[in-house]
């Protein structure tokens, strides 16, 4: 950067730039939401999603990667982001900038003990408390978003463990988006996309019966992706 430059820049007003992450997990055939209580004015002791401000060394990305792995103890969330939040009076505090993630992650495999010591807790989307600043619109904002891409890619495997069965995975996507779902056409939906290897176990706990688990082929999906497969499950 040339010395002109950095007087220009320098003479610039300053904005910042924060990350808000919008936490989705499943559990017992709930969709919910990680949240936690603001420890920094304004709003302080209010509901907030989980965020930060980006660091100058760090990566929007970054950012976001930091704050999920200090938030839940995990590497590697699914994350994307979900829209950019620019009025200039959405934070009282400071004029500020915020890029909004949404991230899916299996509340059975998340540091339990680490969430609780930031003082996070995961609401039911209907339960959900009033949020901070425009939080609550960024959260019905990445919802349409999770539903959009939901329609046309399994991306709710990430939400589910490892091995799951087909009325799991129904429940899943009846939480997703709010209404119940035929059994039958969605069992012949799914699997017809032959990106599920079915197991030789079975889940009993909910029949006699019982109902085949299976596991979610990342490479045949991974590569039915690239050729163009159009993966409509709705």
């Amino acid at each position: 950067m040339t010395s002109s430059t950095s007087n220009f820049y320098a003479e610039e007003n300053k904005i910042f730039v924060a990350t808000d992450c919008i936490v989705f997990g499943f559990d017992d055939g709930e969709l919910k939401l990680l949240i936690f209580k603001r420890r920094v004015a304004p709003h302080e002791g209010d509901w907030s999603l989980i965020g930060s401000f980006v660091k100058p060394s760090e990566d929007v990305d970054e950012a976001a990667q930091r704050v999920l792995k200090e938030i839940t103890g995990l590497d590697n969330v699914f994350f994307e982001q979900s829209k950019t939040y620019g009025k200039a009076d959405r934070d009282e505090g400071a004029r500020c900038i915020s890029v909004a993630q949404f991230a899916l992650i299996r509340i059975d495999e998340y540091d339990r003990k680490l969430t609780e010591k930031h003082g996070a807790y995961w609401y039911k989307l209907e339960d959900l408390p009033k949020l901070v600043l425009d939080h609550d619109q960024m959260v019905t904002d990445a919802l349409s978003k999770l539903r959009s891409r939901a329609k046309h890619q399994p991306i709710g495997f990430e939400l589910l463990p490892e091995k799951f069965t087909i009325p799991q995975l129904q429940s899943l996507y009846e939480a997703i988006f709010q209404r119940k779902l035929d059994p039958g056409n969605f069992r012949k939906k799914v699997l017809s996309f032959e990106v599920l290897k079915k197991q030789a176990e079975k889940d009993k706990s909910a029949s006699k019966r019982g109902a085949y688990y299976y596991m979610f082929d990342h490479q045949k999906y991974q590569n039915l992706l690239e050729s163009g497969y159009n993966f409509e499950i709705l």
